[in-house]
């Protein structure tokens, strides 16, 4: 690499741990800014200061890394043979494509008419592994399908765990009393469990089954206790159904972070799931709206067609970051005035994390004394290292706690002119905004790429600027590679060039940074695209 290139890596990687805490890397996104071009142009590991280049920081020479391999954490780490930006049409397409799926969803389902159409999803990782999860399932007993995007930090742990449970949550939330008595009937007489959801699981999704019946039995005690009241009935609308479900399972990561278990695999997973942490953007998808509830910087948005044909987006979340005023008068008004300047720091909270709410993150939770305790409690042979976990507590940490799950609620009743939903984690919208994302879909969808008309100011344009406008033209209307709209909203997220066209080169030097440089140029990356049915939404709507 030449001395200037790595210079800048060098800088924006100690720019990066200088600004912000030891735990930057697992709680913020400490990203550069999207000008990474030029450097992956320049990129060739000739340079020996390379090798003092680490994931978030500058590593040293160190005896447990050779040649490029880390024998400590088994991963490999950027040497010449591995810095190739030569990717092939092939080979990204195989990239961009590992994890993709597209599943077309029954008009009628037994219980009425489906409100979707089809779903698109994909995700990239940029850390390793993958800390991002997604989840998509059919409520059986009840009517709707829930669609969950999860951005984790800190590790995958707390992302993996909510993603299998919280729309388990959800749906019994949304049983009536008949159909929670039934299932506590096939429990009591050991009969299998009526079926609640119908999951619609990637190949390489990957379940908690050591805690299986850890979450099964706290589960139905959920369920027991919605039992016992007297006002549940036929159980609760998607709204209340939702907010409830995110702060009963955000309590339940809590306490089985502190009780015995009945295994050290399980004790440390359940501490593990609640040190680490995630945000969440549900949607319930029904015949009549769409409810959304989110905690933390993912996002839904909805694809709308105009009547001239042309796209707008209406946002169906907010982010929950310092950028969101209302976030922020929320957060300062729950501590004392004298923390009116500790609470938020460079933008995140307490100087550390990045989102506002969040499931799990008991360091930003807990008491001093509990966290303690608890990390003390661990068998004395456990890494903590190994688990994520790290003896730290925030700086000014005066009046837990600073963080919790309560989602934002919005509801939209469905019109025709709605034609599908985006569900995306951060890195998504890290790379593109809510319009052109809507945009590239909507086009995907009908083949169709509007060009706006020439204004006047444009008709004044000089010959260079008049080209620099051709080329956006005409990017606009090339042809997506991707059946799967998810898959083309990642494409050009990341290959996405001056003009607004597809840059082979561009997407193929991103896809192929090496592990320890990827994530300092991006986030992982997870879409769902919801196709609405168009003609149920007439219907309800005439």
């Amino acid at each position: 690499m030449s001395g200037h290139a790595c210079a800048r890596i060098l800088h924006r990687t100690t720019r990066c741990t200088r600004t912000h805490s030891p735990l930057c890397h697992h709680y913020g996104h400490c990203l550069p800014s999207a000008s990474w071009w030029p450097l992956a142009q320049t990129i060739c590991l000739s340079s020996r200061a390379c090798s003092h280049v680490g994931r978030f920081g500058s590593q040293g020479s160190s005896p447990r890394s050779l040649a490029g391999f880390d024998f400590q954490t088994q991963r490999l780490l950027s040497t010449r043979q591995d810095m190739d930006f030569q990717h092939n049409r092939v080979q990204i397409n195989s990239i961009l494509r590992t994890n993709e799926q597209s599943v077309s969803v029954p008009e009628f389902d037994g219980r009425g008419l489906s409100a979707v159409r089809k779903f698109d999803s994909n995700q990239l990782p940029a850390n390793t592994p993958n800390e991002d999860r997604r989840s998509t399932a059919t409520c059986l007993q009840t009517k709707g399908m829930l669609f969950g995007v999860f951005d984790g930090h800190g590790g995958w742990a707390c992302a993996q765990a909510v993603s299998e449970r919280l729309l388990y949550y959800v749906a019994v939330a949304m049983m009536s009393q008949r159909g929670l008595e039934e299932l506590e009937r096939c429990v009591e007489q050991g009969q299998p469990l009526p079926p609640i959801l119908q999951w619609y699981k990637h190949h390489s999704d990957y379940n908690y089954r050591e805690s299986a019946s850890l979450y099964v039995d706290h589960l139905r005690v959920f369920w027991q206790e919605l039992l016992d009241s007297e006002e549940h009935g036929d159980g609760m609308s998607p709204p209340d159904a939702l907010a409830h479900a995110f702060k009963r399972l955000d309590t339940d990561i809590s306490l089985e972070a502190q009780v015995p278990l009945s295994s050290d695999l399980m004790r440390s997973t359940a501490i593990q799931v609640a040190f680490a942490g995630c945000t969440a953007c549900v949607a319930h998808v029904g015949p009549e709206g769409i409810h959304v509830a989110n905690a933390g910087d993912s996002r839904a948005v909805l694809g709308v067609q105009e009547t001239d044909g042309s796209w707008s987006a209406l946002p169906l979340s907010f982010d929950h970051n310092s950028q969101n005023q209302s976030e922020m008068k929320r957060i300062r008004a729950k501590h004392p005035p004298s923390e009116r300047d500790t609470v938020v720091m460079d933008d995140r909270l307490l100087g550390v994390l990045m989102p506002l709410r969040a499931f799990g993150d008991v360091r930003f939770k807990w008491s001093r004394e509990l966290q303690q305790n608890v990390l003390d409690s661990l068998e004395s042979g456990v890494d903590l290292d190994s688990l994520n976990l790290y003896q730290y507590t925030p700086p000014n940490y005066l009046t837990p706690p600073y963080l919790d799950v309560a989602p934002e609620l919005v509801y939209h009743k469905l019109r025709p002119q709605d034609r599908f939903l985006i569900l995306g984690s951060d890195g998504l919208w890290d790379e593109m905004g809510n319009e052109e994302a809507v945009r590239l879909v909507g086009e995907h969808l009908t083949g169709i790429h509007l060009q706006a008309p020439m204004s006047a100011s444009e008709r004044q344009l000089n010959l260079g600027r008049m080209h620099e406008l051709l080329q956006r033209r005409l990017a606009r209307a090339d042809p997506s590679p991707d059946p799967n709209a998810a898959t083309h909203l990642i494409r050009h997220a990341l290959g996405t060039g001056e003009y607004g066209e597809l840059s082979q080169e561009r997407l193929a030097a991103m896809l192929a940074l090496p592990e320890d440089l990827a994530r300092m140029y991006r986030d992982d990356i997870t879409a769902t695209v919801v196709y609405l049915n168009s003609d149920l939404i007439k219907t309800h709507h005439s």
